[in-house]
């Protein structure tokens, strides 16, 4: 059963307009990071799509790429998160507005 691309694109769009709700009501971090997680997962959603729509494999390979670079930036923001614990025993977004050097 092929699903239709409206279908993909309206899921997608739902779980980016998720993932972006969460990042803007949020005020724990981690919940933040779980917000960004979710956009990039809804963008990774429309390349996959769109590649299969039009038959090239230029999206199923941006998508690839994509997957390392969240990997990456999971492990710097859990990085942050375990420093930002130890110091301050707190994870609420607001404690850190005023960070500096």
């Amino acid at each position: 059963m092929i699903v239709p691309f409206g279908h993909v694109m309206a899921m997608a769009m739902a779980l980016f307009v998720l993932g972006l709700t969460c990042v803007l009501l949020r005020r724990q971090i981690l919940m933040i990071l779980i917000g960004v997680e979710i956009m990039l997962n809804a963008a990774s959603l429309v390349f996959v799509a769109a590649s299969n729509r039009w038959q090239q494999a230029d999206g199923q390979v941006f998508v690839i790429v994509l997957m390392a670079i969240t990997a990456a930036e999971v492990a710097v923001a859990l990085a942050m998160v375990v420093y930002l614990w130890r110091r301050r025993r707190t994870l609420v977004a607001d404690d850190f507005n005023r960070m500096h050097g």
